[in-house]
């Protein structure tokens, strides 16, 4: 069989964990950060996790992760 190819767009923006999850980053971090509430950019400062649900779905994009 010839080997799969990641998706590019994923591969960029997800990383294995060494359990076996995938973190990410959230988004809405970067810019017009002055009217968003201080509990809201706390919550942003944490990396967010593939869930269960998605997890088949985002083999078939990262298959070697």
């Amino acid at each position: 069989m010839p080997k799969l190819k990641s998706h590019s767009g994923a591969k960029k923006r997800f990383s294995a964990t060494g359990s076996g999850k995938l973190s990410y980053r959230k988004a809405g971090r970067s810019h017009l950060l002055t009217h968003k509430s201080p509990s809201r950019l706390r919550k942003l400062r944490k990396s967010g996790y593939v869930d269960d649900a998605h997890m088949k779905d985002m083999k078939r994009l990262l298959p070697y992760s």
